[in-house]
């Protein structure tokens, strides 16, 4: 399967500002760029790409006063699978977690685990640990909260939402990340693309995504507290402790959003012409798979 990706950012600064961006498909999935999802900004400036601690690409620069336009368009390849679903993954010991998995134990800006172990400790301690576990937490913050865009709140953390019980993907994640945490299961906050395949259309205009992945059974899984169910196309961007490690974009300084779109499009066998095959292969061979 191959799914169209891109955006269309515009921001508007009253005087030179300093940026930061998350805006590369992850360096996980850099091999199935068939299209790489090459940066254009307008105007034309200076870019500074690095890695930060979470493995995840940056792009840094200093917009100039007035208005700054960043877009792309790609093409990534997506076996077309749904997320795995593996009831019989473990919940490992403390002591027998990596050393680099057990930051995603400890409680960050978003996911307060000292305000939240009490109440975790209420709902699941009574849940059969490991996968059966994960999937308990989602199905309460599923329920639990309602999703409303009108509601979003950059300040809103996991106990906030667990308290006023509205918000938006990032809350989901949030929370389901806080109580996992709670109750000894590394949990890593992700933000990407994810479009409606396999799914109804969803009328709203198309957004980034936030979900979360557990540590279980010696590797990472994705779940996601808002749909709970297993998705199609799941496509990250950026991994960290919660949403302050990944932010799409960091202004130093003052900064509106004057346009946003983003597209998240499965491509239709009738769609993939020759003409756009070959673009495809020359582009891949000319950029190489993790082109910036």
């Amino acid at each position: 399967m191959q799914v169209r990706i891109g955006y269309d950012i515009s921001y508007a600064h009253p005087a030179p500002t300093p940026m930061i961006l998350m805006l590369h498909v992850h360096p996980s999935r850099a091999d199935d760029l068939l299209v790489p999802d090459r940066m254009r900004v307008t105007p034309a400036l200076p870019l500074h790409v690095y890695t930060d601690r979470f493995g995840n690409t940056c792009t840094r620069l200093v917009a100039p006063q007035g208005t700054i336009r960043f877009a792309a368009d790609a093409v990534v390849f997506d076996e077309g699978k749904p997320d795995p679903v593996v009831p019989d993954a473990i919940q490992h010991e403390i002591a027998e977690l990596p050393h680099d998995v057990l930051v995603y134990l400890l409680g960050s800006r978003y996911c307060e685990t000292d305000r939240l172990m009490n109440v975790a400790w209420s709902l699941f301690s009574g849940t059969p640990k490991g996968w059966a576990r994960v999937q308990a937490i989602c199905d309460f913050v599923n329920s639990h909260i309602s999703f409303d865009y009108g509601r979003a709140s950059p300040i809103r953390t996991a106990y906030d939402a667990l308290e006023q019980r509205a918000g938006v993907c990032r809350d989901f994640a949030h929370l389901a990340i806080a109580f996992c945490r709670c109750m000894n299961i590394p949990a890593r906050y992700c933000t990407g693309y994810l479009g409606d395949i396999g799914v109804p259309i969803d009328p709203a205009p198309m957004d980034f995504s936030a979900w979360f992945e557990a540590y279980l059974g010696g590797r990472w899984y994705a779940f996601d507290a808002r749909h709970n169910i297993p998705r199609i196309g799941r496509i990250p961007m950026a991994r960290g402790r919660d949403a302050t490690d990944v932010a799409l974009s960091t202004a130093f300084g003052a900064s509106t959003l004057v346009n946003f779109r983003v597209v998240t499009d499965e491509i239709e066998a009738s769609e993939k012409t020759p003409a756009m095959t070959a673009l495809a292969q020359r582009t891949r061979r000319w950029y190489g798979a993790a082109a910036v």
